[in-house]
């Protein structure tokens, strides 16, 4: 189970630099995160996953050396030290693999507006050199109209062997497996390509792959991932909590149970790159949320601040993401009532592991009530959830102890009070 942080933010580096890449000096940040080891642990959680830490222009996913940490985050020792440190403490550690696109100020896209097709690095890029003359903008595609993220020619087996290279490197180094960026823009025959290779030099890396929208269980099946973020279930609880829908989170809850037989999606409620879930259904159903999170099938990520109830909303605009990752304070703050849930629900899972890939079936639904329950032949875990502004009495699904949130539990019934949950056992 992950602690997500975006690095850059968290350490408090600038984000739209000025000076290029091998002009700046480089700052000894990274050990900042050191003192929130201990925090990752208090929740209960085993791994780190951090944002891009590889050198970039700007905000880490315009890549400029794979190979090297960003000086605004520190260098190789820094990057051991705080790889020692989460090894210590038995945390796991996964990078944030940008292998779609590189930044414009890669010295291989710099090669190719320099030389043309000519360049030493051009079966990096998918370029149509028709009429083309030097000087002139070189065609290549971008990313989702990004134009400073210059897309990789995932066709070319020499952009295979750079992602191989780039990942084992850093395994070697003592990371334990990558978040892959953007991998729905990928076609999945370059994974497959890729993945098992790395897998003959590091057979217990993990990867998980970003998925926001497509087939899932077909890209899993096809590209040898092992997981994929799990975006509708993100969505469907946003939604379904925000809006006061039950159904579409019920209805969210069955698609993901159905990807079970693949895989285990990687599920979350927060992360870098959306609006906070305290700010998305409000800070008073922001356990509502984490309960939904750690009770179904999948290997819960959980970002940073988020068991805070920190607030943040991103926005479609230059700096829009700058809110959503914060600098992190020199230490972590005294834990909040929403911290204390979030050690119940960890603890709850670690105690319970079959949860990981139990399936849930939803027991009762109305517009503003659900009960779901995820069970095995031997044990259960049901989950109750109240949005509405008055009492509700739901059917209990055979619990028989309150293990976090608050309700009374009587004669199979448990009564909720006005937008309150609760977590049982049976």
């Amino acid at each position: 189970m992950w602690w997500h942080v975006y690095p850059l933010g968290a350490v408090g580096a600038e984000i739209r630099p000025t000076t290029p890449v091998d002009e700046r000096p480089v700052e000894h940040r990274l050990s900042r995160l050191v003192p929130w080891l201990d925090h990752v642990v208090d929740l209960g959680l085993n791994g780190l996953l951090l944002g891009p830490v590889s050198a970039s222009s700007t905000h880490g996913y315009d890549v400029v050396d794979h190979f090297r940490v960003d000086p605004r985050l520190g260098d190789d020792a820094d990057l051991d030290a705080l790889l020692a440190a989460a090894h210590d403490r038995g945390v796991r550690v996964l990078f944030d693999g940008v292998f779609n696109h590189v930044g414009r100020d890669h010295p291989a896209f710099r090669a190719l507006e320099e030389h043309g097709p000519d360049a030493p690095t051009a079966d990096l890029f998918a370029v149509d050199w028709t009429g083309w003359q030097p000087g002139d903008p070189v065609p290549v595609g971008d990313f989702e109209g990004h134009d400073i993220l210059v897309a990789l020619d995932h066709d070319s087996p020499a952009v295979q062997d750079l992602v191989v290279e780039v990942m084992t490197h850093w395994l070697a180094r003592g990371i334990d497996g990558w978040r892959l960026d953007a991998a729905y823009a990928v076609p999945p025959a370059f994974w497959t390509a890729v993945l098992p290779r790395v897998r003959e030099r590091f057979p217990d890396a993990w990867c998980s792959g970003e998925v926001i929208h497509g087939d899932a269980t077909a890209i899993v099946t096809a590209s040898t991932m092992d997981s994929t973020t799990q975006y509708e279930l993100w969505q469907g609880t946003w939604h379904g909590i925000a809006d006061r829908n039950c159904f579409e989170l019920a209805h969210a809850v069955e698609r993901h149970d159905a990807l079970l037989g693949t895989f285990v999606p990687t599920t979350f409620v927060g992360n870098h790159d959306v609006t906070r879930i305290a700010s998305a259904v409000g800070e008073r159903f922001a356990g509502h949320a984490a309960a939904v999170l750690f009770t179904v099938a999948g290997t819960p990520v959980v970002y940073a601040g988020d068991e805070y109830g920190w607030t943040a909303v991103k926005e479609e605009r230059l700096g829009g993401d700058d809110a959503v990752r914060p600098e992190l304070p020199a230490t972590p703050p005294s834990p909040t009532d929403l911290t204390r849930t979030y050690q119940a629900l960890v603890a709850l899972r670690r105690r319970m592991p079959w949860l990981h890939r139990a399936h849930t079936d939803v027991v009762h639904l109305t517009n503003t009530a659900l009960v779901l329950r995820t069970a095995t032949a031997d044990a259960a875990v049901v989950t109750a959830l109240n949005l509405a502004d008055d009492p509700a009495e739901v059917p209990a699904a055979d619990a028989t102890r309150v293990e976090a949130g608050g309700g009374d539990l009587r004669d199979g019934t448990l009564r909720l009070p006005a937008g309150g949950w609760a977590v049982l056992t049976a």
